[in-house]
């Protein structure tokens, strides 16, 4: 299958397994927090371990065979920081509490349900900030398919595990306003649609100055993004959901399976 179709597709269900949070969402009356402590712990394990060993060590290859061995490894820190600033004020720029990233539980959001007369508002502004914020993850998501295949599914599974809690943010309080699951659904998984949109926007605006030079800042830079988002978001989500004990198991484990994956590879 062609590499650009094959990243595209691994990008759409990382971005739309929002879609999955949102018929837990519908199934379970209580989250369970140990499970998700983990997956999540096991999300920030991969993505920590496959940006620091693989994605950030590729970046540096690329940059210093086409820069030099001082400019090269410059420009790699400087993309590396400049993906968590990318990312950092895009998080900033999202309310708290619109934010999909602040830790929601399925009870918790019934029980602000009940609260509020503003349902409809909440869930659609929450589907626009998890859209705002999942753009460049889509791009991430989508260069790491398109360079390296051998780590591209372990990527998308901690991605998608990523983005299960934000399908219950959004889908909660919009079936609470509208009494209608599928109306829920559908906003939860349009807004996942943003991962595969951000991939292919940033794949055409790029593609006309693609090299290996261009490759290697854009892999610093998704390197950067990926470390971001689980210090700021996968870790202390996991720990507020579970035992701290729970989500450095779960970290540790993503680590194992990323190194593993990545040695069958070799």
């Amino acid at each position: 299958m062609n590499s650009v179709l094959m990243a595209f597709i691994l990008t759409a269900i990382a971005g739309l397994s929002t879609g999955i949070g949102s018929c837990i969402a519908f199934l379970a009356k209580q989250t369970n927090k140990k499970f998700l402590s983990v997956s999540l712990g096991f999300s920030a394990g991969v993505m920590i371990y496959v940006s620091l060993v693989e994605i950030l060590a590729k970046a540096k290859v690329s940059l210093v065979a086409e820069m030099g061995e001082r400019a090269g490894n410059w420009v790699v820190i400087f993309a590396f920081f400049a993906g968590m600033l990318l990312i950092a004020i895009i998080d900033k720029m999202i309310p708290s509490e619109e934010n999909p990233h602040e830790v929601k539980c399925v009870e918790d959001e019934e029980k602000e349900i009940r609260k509020t007369d503003k349902l409809m508002r909440m869930g659609v502004f929450t589907a626009l900030a998890i859209a705002i914020h999942n753009f460049p993850e889509g791009l991430a998501t989508f260069v790491s398919a398109m360079q390296e295949p051998s780590v591209a599914l372990p990527i998308v599974a901690a991605i998608a595990i990523h983005n299960i809690p934000e399908g219950i943010a959004v889908s909660v309080p919009i079936y609470q306003a509208t009494g209608s699951k599928i109306k829920a659904f559908r906003y939860s998984f349009l807004s996942g649609l943003a991962e595969p949109f951000g991939a292919l926007i940033g794949w055409l605006i790029l593609l006309p100055i693609m090299s290996d030079m261009v490759y290697g800042i854009i892999f610093a830079g998704v390197a950067g993004i990926m470390v971001f988002i689980s210090f700021d978001e996968l870790l202390p989500a996991a720990r507020e959901y579970g035992e701290h004990h729970l989500s450095l198991y779960g970290l540790i484990s993503g680590m194992g399976v990323m190194a593993i994956s990545l040695l069958l590879f070799l």
